[in-house]
């Protein structure tokens, strides 16, 4: 079934890869904003070929899932992760969340207590906060998610055109990736429903997960670009490794956000071998 469904009623499409009964653990990958499952399709067939169970699944309000017209914070969100895994038959979940994705792993381990999870994955993870607050003076300026949502809501395919480029760290000297890949990435985006896009990005810019990171007590790996736009490893992985005892961190020098396209081979044999540990 490409479908499950939540709680609160809504469908879900959710890719199965591998075999259903591999040994081993389940790999769930919860995709980044804007973007749907699709965005994982390379790191999925990399470990579904070494003999792992996996599962992508479209966010709420992205993709081929239902567009509801709320839902879009971190507890719903979580819950829908819940959903999918106990709709799926998942017991034994590597949970990996790319950038907006990583706050559903954490949240999922503060709200849902842990179950069933026996690793973690955050890649360019928004973890644990972004907003500039009185006790985090280093975050990020709130004036910078409200002029993300005024160029949304002025032309989102506009606004995207350029998003992508900072995404993949696309310059004048150099191109980083395609110009058909930056069209594909658009495409997703695109996909997505408008509310559900404005409301993520108060979601990944203004949730304070500090708490929820002490909630992660198994194996976690941290990917992050050093030259990350989006989101600055300054305050994001290097402060995530600190709050996470039993963290792997592998910092790409020189990579952008958009590392399950830019360092894909490197991205994918990071992961194996990190579950290769977990045996």
């Amino acid at each position: 079934m490409p479908f499950i469904q939540t709680r609160d009623g809504h469908s879900l499409f959710v890719k199965h890869w591998g075999d259903r009964v591999s040994p081993g653990p389940t790999v769930v990958l919860i995709h980044g904003w804007p973007l749907c499952s699709d965005s994982f399709d390379h790191l999925a067939l990399h470990l579904s070929l070494a003999g792992y169970r996996v599962l992508a699944y479209d966010r709420r309000g992205f993709g081929r899932s239902d567009q509801p017209f709320d839902g879009y914070t971190y507890d719903t969100l979580s819950d829908d992760l819940a959903d999918v895994m106990g709709s799926s038959g998942v017991d034994d979940a590597v949970l990996i969340g790319f950038s907006m994705g990583g706050g559903e792993v954490v949240r999922y381990a503060s709200r849902h207590g842990g179950k069933h999870m026996v690793a973690a994955g955050l890649i360019g993870s928004v973890t644990p906060f972004l907003l500039k607050t009185d006790d985090h003076p280093e975050g990020v300026d709130g004036s910078v998610f409200e002029s993300m949502k005024d160029g949304i809501r002025a032309d989102r395919a506009a606004f995207f055109a350029g998003f992508f480029k900072n995404f993949y760290g696309v310059t004048d000297d150099n191109a980083a990736v395609s110009q058909p890949c930056l069209q594909w990435t658009r495409q997703m985006a695109m996909r997505a429903g408008l509310k559900a896009t404005l409301d993520c990005v108060d979601a990944f810019g203004r949730t304070d997960f500090r708490d929820d990171l002490k909630a992660i007590g198994v194996p976690t790996l941290i990917l992050h670009g050093t030259e990350d736009l989006a989101v600055p490893i300054e305050i994001s992985g290097d402060q995530t490794a600190k709050q996470i005892a039993d963290a792997d961190v592998i910092r790409y020098d020189g990579g952008p956000h958009g590392l399950l396209v830019t360092h894909q081979d490197e991205v994918a044999g990071d992961v194996l071998n990190f579950l290769s540990t977990l045996n």
